[in-house]
Parts: structure tokens; C-alpha cells; sequence
């Protein structure tokens, strides 16, 4: 259990049902007045209008974030959130790139496409993963054709990164949402996605990808991989480990992440790709482990220290990804509302409230900041403020908890 001596203490949660009731309505009022101010005639930014926002790039559309947007606003009834949610996808749309990828930003005046050092792998997956949701919820009729083209380049530029006998998804390291973070070759987060683009485009080899995918990322499970090359891999991946009750951040030929990936953990359950020993297993060890200490959800659960095998000199680069900071430990309010979703999923009803009324205090930390991410020992608010995605996570986890509606 985590130890918290700072300053930056959290407030007491609130004593009675209806302070948590009130709590639970502020913040989805906040949420909505967040996102229509974050709304542009190009699509929803990361954060909100201001001097260190636009030097930072976050008055943006980026691909993950505006897609995590789109998964609360369209559907919900708003006329000017459905609009952002279409206008979103038509910007990133517009910034494809001749090989299929979506960016993984756009200037919402259309004059810059941006794809990272080295690549940007999610935002391609979160995008048809918004695509999907829109053509199911949107209101419109024309939207279930809408951006077809553009499905079919960014699916065949994602198979043709798709390994032939594992069907999962090999990338760079750094080339996802925690882009100053070490993973390589198979990443669980990534392939978690790719597994959900394959369920909702019904593409071809989905079982081979839920096979290899817990074959390679839980190679603690006590059943042994049909393929040579996964039981040298699971060979490596275990040597001097014991199981961690959680699937690895990541597997290449002969090192692998133990770190403790939480998104990449609470996507598996949320996706269907954990059974369900396994998924209790893995919300079980996050529990435990501090994921939602003091609030959800913390990046990893064991930061990698500047000695480790995995360290990268990036990962330094303005103090940024030092333990507990940022990627490396960060308390990030967004993750905790896929947290809070996993465990309602899995019927653990109870936890999830009392998680979701915590993620309520994460946001209105500083006066409602919707802060970027915490220090995960001092408990500063840090990043950028107005994040548009901690407002659509609390949302459709809020959603999950009290309507039993999961939008994923």
C-alpha cells in the first residue's frame, strides 16, 4: 500500500449518499460544460484554449483523445457534442495519410497533420474504434457509410503491421500514448485495441489473436503455447519472474515489461480478451497493487527507476518520466474511468462507485482543473489542465455504474 506524506493529500471522500450523489452530479455537469468548451467547428481539442496549451500542441484533435471523446458524445443527446464527435472523425479523416495511418494530431484548421518520431500506432486503432461507436449511435442514418474509404486504407495499413502466425500488432517502442515509455515488439495496450478493431470490423484470424495474445502476454498460465516460437518467448519472459497476476506491458524476442500496465491490464478485461479467472485475477492485483490509491487510475504499478534494464535517456528528457511522474507512475484521471468500467463489468458494482466518486475528487482537484495527471507520490497536479478525455471518461463511466451502459 502506498504511502502518501505530502501536502497534495486528497480531500476526505464524501460521508454520506447524498454528498456522494452531489458529487457524482457536479462532475457531470463540469464534464459536459467541459467538452462544449473544448468543442471547434474541427473537432474536439485536447485541452482547453490557452498560452501553454497551444505550446504544447494540446489545441489539437488528436486521434486517441478526440476517439475517447467521441465514445461520450455521440449518443448522448447533445446536438452540439454529436457534432464535435463527427467533426472530430472528419478532421483526423481529412489528415490520413496515403498508407492508411491516422495521425496522431490535427490542427483543426486542416493545416497540419502531425505522426510522431516514431509512428503513432493507437491513433489509427482508436479512431475505428470512434467510428464504430458513431455509425451505432449517431443520429444521423448517413453516418453508417460515412468515412468507408478511409476505414478500409487505415485496416489494411494496420494488417500489414500484423505478424502472420501471432496476429498481433509489432511497433516501435514509444509509438503509442505512453510515448516516452519502453515497450516494444508486442504491446498488451495496443494489441488490446487491435483485438477490439477486429471484434467490431468482424476481420479475419480474432481467435488467433485472442489466443496468441494471452499465450504471449500471460505466459505464467499453466498451458503450453501450440507454437515453438511462443514457448521460447514464454521461456524468456518468465525466466527469474514469478507471476505477476497481471498479463506484461509488453513481449519482444528476449525481454519483456513487468511493470504493471494498467490501461493495457483494464483494456484486456474490457475487451474480452481476459476469461474470467483472469480478469478477476487482474483487478484483483490492481486493486492491491494501488491502481486506484488515492485515485484511479495510476499509470503503472512498479515505476521503472532510472537503474533498471528498461530505463531510457528520453524518458528523462524535462524531468518528465522519472518514477511516479507522467507515464511512468502518473496517476491519470482518464485511465481510472476505464478502471471504474472494468470493475462494473466484472460486478463488482460496489468498488466501482466508490472508485468513480474518487475519480470525482480527481477532477475537481485545483478548482475543477480536470488536471492531465498526478504525481503519483505528492499528489501535485500536473500537465495540462481542461483535459478533454478525463471529462468522457468520468462520463461513460459514470454511465457504466449507474445505467449499466458500457462505452468502449
Amino acid at each position: 500500500m502506498l504511502t502518501l506524506k505530502d501536502a497534495h493529500s486528497p480531500a476526505p471522500l464524501p460521508a454520506h449518499a447524498d454528498e456522494e450523489a452531489a458529487l457524482l452530479e457536479r462532475c457531470r455537469q463540469e464534464s459536459l460544460a467541459l467538452l462544449r468548451r473544448n468543442c471547434t467547428a474541427g473537432g474536439v481539442l485536447a485541452a482547453t484554449p490557452g498560452a501553454m496549451a497551444e505550446s504544447r500542441s494540446y489545441t489539437r484533435v488528436f486521434g486517441r483523445d478526440a476517439a475517447i471523446c467521441v465514445l461520450a458524445m455521440a449518443g448522448s443527446g447533445d446536438a452540439e457534442l454529436e457534432a464535435g464527435a463527427v467533426a472530430s472523425l472528419d478532421a483526423l479523416a481529412r489528415g490520413q495519410a496515403g498508407n492508411g495511418q491516422i495521425p496522431k494530431y490535427v490542427d483543426p484548421a486542416g493545416t497540419e497533420a502531425d505522426f510522431w518520431y516514431l509512428g503513432c500506432i493507437d491513433a489509427t486503432l482508436w479512431w475505428l474504434i470512434a467510428v464504430d461507436h458513431v455509425r451505432r449511435h449517431g443520429r444521423d442514418p448517413a453516418l453508417k457509410a460515412r468515412w468507408q474509404p478511409q476505414v478500409e486504407k487505415a485496416i489494411a495499413w494496420l494488417q500489414a503491421q500484423e505478424h502472420q502466425h501471432f496476429f498481433l500488432l509489432q511497433q516501435n517502442e514509444a509509438s503509442d500514448w505512453a510515448d516516452i515509455m519502453p515497450r516494444s515488439g508486442y504491446v498488451l495496450y495496443t494489441n488490446a485495441l487491435w483485438f477490439r478493431v477486429k471484434s467490431l470490423y468482424e476481420l479475419p484470424q480474432w481467435e488467433e489473436t485472442r489466443c496468441h495474445f494471452n499465450d504471449l502476454f500471460n505466459p505464467f498460465d499453466r498451458r503450453l503455447p501450440a507454437y515453438r516460437r511462443s514457448r521460447l518467448m514464454g521461456h524468456y519472459a518468465r525466466r527469474g519472474k514469478e507471476n505477476p497476476g497481471l498479463y506484461l506491458s509488453f513481449v519482444n524476442l528476449s525481454f519483456t515489461g513487468d511493470e504493471g500496465d494498467v490501461f493495457g491490464n483494464v483494456l484486456a478485461v474490457l475487451y474480452g480478451l481476459a476469461g474470467d479467472s483472469m480478469a478477476q485475477q487482474v483487478l484483483k492485483t490492481l486493486q492491491a497493487g494501488g491502481a486506484g490509491t488515492p485515485y484511479p487510475g495510476r499509470a503503472v504499478l512498479r515505476p521503472i527507476p532510472q537503474d533498471h534494464a528498461l530505463w531510457r535517456p528520453y524518458m528523462g528528457r524535462h524531468q518528465q518520466n522519472h518514477p511516479h511522474q507522467y507515464h511512468n507512475g502518473g496517476i491519470w484521471p482518464f485511465i481510472g474511468g476505464f478502471y471504474v468500467k472494468a470493475l462494473a463489468l466484472m460486478g463488482q458494482r460496489e468498488l466501482a462507485r466508490r472508485e468513480l466518486v474518487k475519480l470525482a475528487q480527481a477532477n475537481a482537484a485545483a478548482d475543477w482543473r480536470f488536471t492531465e495527471w498526478f504525481h503519483g507520490r505528492s499528489l501535485k497536479p500536473c500537465g495540462m489542465a481542461g483535459q478533454s478525455w478525463n471529462a468522457a471518461a468520468f462520463l461513460t463511466a459514470l454511465e457504466a455504474v449507474e445505467g449499466g451502459r458500457f462505452c468502449m
